[in-house]
């Protein structure tokens, strides 16, 4: 198997890659844009950036679940294959495992290359019937985890859906998942207790909690959509459309899709990472007054407009009331119990990595603090996230990084405690644009 970046290399031993490449997607905008990028980057724990295009032919492996971890979320992969039985056998394997076929089985004739002259190159350009056919299929990563996948990262059930009004050609489906998949799930997390339990619970999840927080999501979808500038507003997902039960519950929404993408044709330094996420949460905050309570990197992305964030289900109102709702205000107390970021926080005061009051104010509660403290530790590790292999350059030795990470002790260890310098997202982004772009 072979990236655009390796195709140099692999015309001799696999000759029938260079075909489709040239032939078929020489004049594809979408093959133009994403497969000329930088090489991919490889970490000394392995860890390698993932693709937006993926080849391989009869020699390679080629199944679905080889090729799914290779590929970003909308990335594809392209078969081919010297005959027409093999493109569609293992064509046919990639049905229900996360990808759609965009391209059914099908063929095109391998120019003449070794045609002599000009007449050799215009062949090669048009693509003349001169050669033997290669046979070929397509298939579009458009599920985010593996069906039947059972993680920690994900919930919901999220898959790209083609929508030719978009300008990627696709939208977002974000929806509640089956109640068989939360059962598979709990009973990874939970082997001891008995199905009929579990079976509650998950009932539990889809009926009250997931559809709670989708519904939530969609409401704070349509405040940014109303008050972010139109600077920022293309870094956070719009809804589209959106499903109802009968109760009045979202049970399935669509909104655009904010692919990861290289930003302006090369990757983002640590330190314009560490000002687009400052200055987009303080927007967020300080126009849109919305809290997004969630700001993992996971919930990252980086696209051609800088970074942005997703996942706004656990959001809220600045100043909203919670307690006026006994299951709103039952949830996320429980959130602020046991989030990932809550559990950080307690386990950094603790040990004293963390004194400043503005934080200490936020602990286990819904407070902007939560998201600028979680922030001012994510823009020191954003190769942390294996979906920025590749967007983000992150050197820890550079001397950006090292001013970054003074910024972010100071944040959580102020010299001043009675009057600490930095209190909200604000004034972060105003510390990283004192730091030089080159230093």
């Amino acid at each position: 198997m072979v990236s655009p970046h390796d195709m140099h290399r692999v015309a001799p031993d696999r000759p029938l890659i260079p075909v489709l490449q040239r032939v078929v997607l020489a004049r594809d905008p979408e093959f133009c844009r994403y497969s000329e990028k930088p090489a991919p980057l490889t970490l000394t724990d392995g860890r390698q950036a993932l693709h937006d295009y993926w080849f391989a032919s009869d020699e390679d492996p080629c199944m679905p679940d080889d090729i799914f971890p290779l590929l970003r979320w909308g990335g594809q992969f392209v078969y081919a294959a010297s005959g027409a039985r093999r493109a569609a056998e293992i064509s046919s394997h990639f049905a229900g495992r996360g990808f759609e076929l965009i391209q059914q089985p099908t063929s095109v004739r391998r120019p003449l290359l070794s045609l002599p002259g000009r007449i050799g190159a215009i062949a090669a350009r048009v693509g003349m019937p001169l050669g033997s056919k290669v046979h070929y299929f397509i298939a579009r990563k458009v599920q985010l985890t593996r069906p039947r996948e059972i993680n920690e990262r994900f919930t919901y059930h999220l898959q790209l859906s083609a929508d030719s009004t978009q300008p990627t050609g696709y939208a977002v489906i974000k929806e509640v998942p089956s109640v068989e998949r939360v059962v598979a799930r709990l009973e990874q997390r939970f082997p001891e207790i008995s199905t009929d339990v579990l079976m509650k619970r998950a009932l539990k999840f889809t009926e009250k909690i997931f559809p709670t927080f989708l519904t939530r999501e969609a409401a704070m979808l349509k405040i940014l959509e109303r008050h972010l500038p139109s600077t920022h507003a293309n870094r956070v997902p719009r809804l589209l459309d959106l499903e109802k039960d009968q109760r009045g519950y979202v049970r399935k929404l669509r909104m655009t899709w904010l692919r990861n993408a290289v930003p302006r044709g090369r990757p983002l330094t640590q330190l314009e990472f560490a000002r687009q996420s400052a200055d987009l949460l303080h927007v967020l905050h300080e126009h849109a007054h919305v809290i997004h309570l969630d700001l993992r990197l996971d919930n990252f992305v980086i696209t051609e407009n800088g970074v942005g964030f997703v996942d706004f289900g656990s959001s809220v109102r600045v100043g909203e009331d919670l307690k006026s709702n006994a299951l709103l205000s039952t949830l996320f107390e429980e959130l602020m119990r046991t989030s990932e970021i809550q559990r950080m926080l307690a386990r950094m005061t603790l040990c004293g990595s963390v004194t400043s009051p503005v934080l200490n104010e936020g602990y286990q509660k819904v407070d902007k603090a939560v998201d600028f403290f979680y922030l001012a530790v994510q823009i020191n590790s954003p190769a942390s996230n294996p979906d920025f292999l590749g967007l983000v350059q992150a050197d820890a030795s550079s001397e950006q990084a090292k001013r970054i990470k003074q910024i972010t002790e100071e944040v959580l260890r102020p010299r001043n405690l009675s009057n600490p310098r930095y209190r909200s997202a604000r004034d972060l982004l105003e510390a990283l644009r004192t730091i030089p772009d080159m230093c």
